[in-house]
């Protein structure tokens, strides 16, 4: 019988990676966004890995591009991986220059593989998100644009991950990337009484973390603003308490995180600039604060020494002054 939802995982695989399932014994990068995975068979399997615009988002134009590159020069298969990135699995090659061109020809560069910046990550943000603070693709593609050179070679320590999310939520997944820009609100939720009115006022009071919220008679509620941590918990249950404002909104940085063991195993990232304005369209400060962060790393990172394990190595206070980032009680 059929299966029930999406089609199995099994109907989507490509031949040779059907043919070697489970069997494959190691990989390695012959080059720059080239991979080359070598089953037990002796059968290698190589993919082309190439940046995406900012949140994978493309047009039906582009998306149809693309596909006639797979069908061309594959045997017909794509993914696009966790990070947001395009891969072409299957690529023969001799034709793996040809492939690269084709794909830079669409605005596409390889790259982002092993000790380089890989595909920046970054959530909806602004484009259909009301909790979010920025343009976390905006800020994505200026990020990118700046570390380009380090996304199509490999000369970094390690492997470099910089994620943006458009708030606390983390939808960006920022808060497990080597560098994680998080967009903040500074300001309390607007209380509208006649729109709160009609919605749940239990569920709005249940879901602050921080009991920042409490009745007001006859059917709303008010804010504390000593209690409220910005979370926006209370704006999905709710329209009737909007937050943010061009002010007040910006974006902090953290560093030092990773998902994957190898190592030191996973860790979160931590805070080290509370805030940075939202400067659009390019966000100067926040570009210059990665950079500078970039830059250090590099210069004194040991070989595979991802950025969290390199601050630990050094210290954190260290790691303050070499960055010449003012350590306050925004950081505790």
């Amino acid at each position: 019988m059929p299966g029930i939802g999406i089609p199995s995982l099994q109907e989507n695989l490509p031949p040779i990676v059907k043919r070697n399932y489970g069997q494959w014994v190691y990989h390695e990068v012959p080059r720059p966004g080239v991979l080359k995975h070598v089953a037990r068979s002796g059968e290698a399997c190589y993919t082309v890995r190439a940046a995406m615009p900012p949140n994978a988002r493309v047009s039906t134009a582009l998306a149809r591009q693309i596909c006639e590159i797979a069908d061309t020069y594959t045997e017909g298969y794509l993914r696009i991986t966790r990070r947001q990135s395009l891969e072409l699995v299957g690529v023969r090659p001799e034709q793996i220059d040809e492939v690269i061109e084709k794909l830079a020809a669409l605005g596409l560069p390889a790259g982002g593989v092993d000790r380089a910046l890989h595909n920046v990550v970054a959530c909806t943000g602004w484009l259909h998100c009301q909790f979010a603070s920025t343009d976390a693709p905006g800020i994505g593609k200026a990020v990118a644009d700046a570390l380009y050179e380090n996304f199509k070679n490999e000369e970094l320590p390690a492997k470099l991950k910089v994620s943006v999310s458009g708030c606390t939520n983390q939808c960006g997944e920022a808060a497990t990337a080597d560098i994680g820009i998080v967009g903040i609100h500074r300001e309390i939720p607007r209380v509208m009484d006649d729109l709160v009115a009609k919605c749940e006022v239990p569920l709005i009071i249940s879901v602050c973390p921080t009991g920042a919220i409490r009745p007001k008679p006859p059917k709303s509620v008010v804010v504390d603003e000593k209690r409220c941590i910005h979370c926006v918990n209370c704006v999905g249950q709710c329209p009737g308490m909007p937050i943010g404002s061009p002010d007040g909104d910006g974006v902090a940085i953290y560093v030092g995180g990773k998902a994957g063991t190898g190592m030191s195993g996973p860790a979160f990232s931590k805070l080290v600039v509370p805030y940075l304005p939202n400067k659009t369209p390019r966000w100067p400060e926040v570009v210059a604060a990665v950079q500078r962060i970039v830059a250090l790393w590099t210069a004194g990172a040991r070989p595979h020494e991802r950025i969290g394990d390199w601050i630990e190595r050094i210290g954190w206070e260290r790691f303050f002054e070499k960055a010449e980032i003012e350590m306050t009680t925004k950081h505790i």
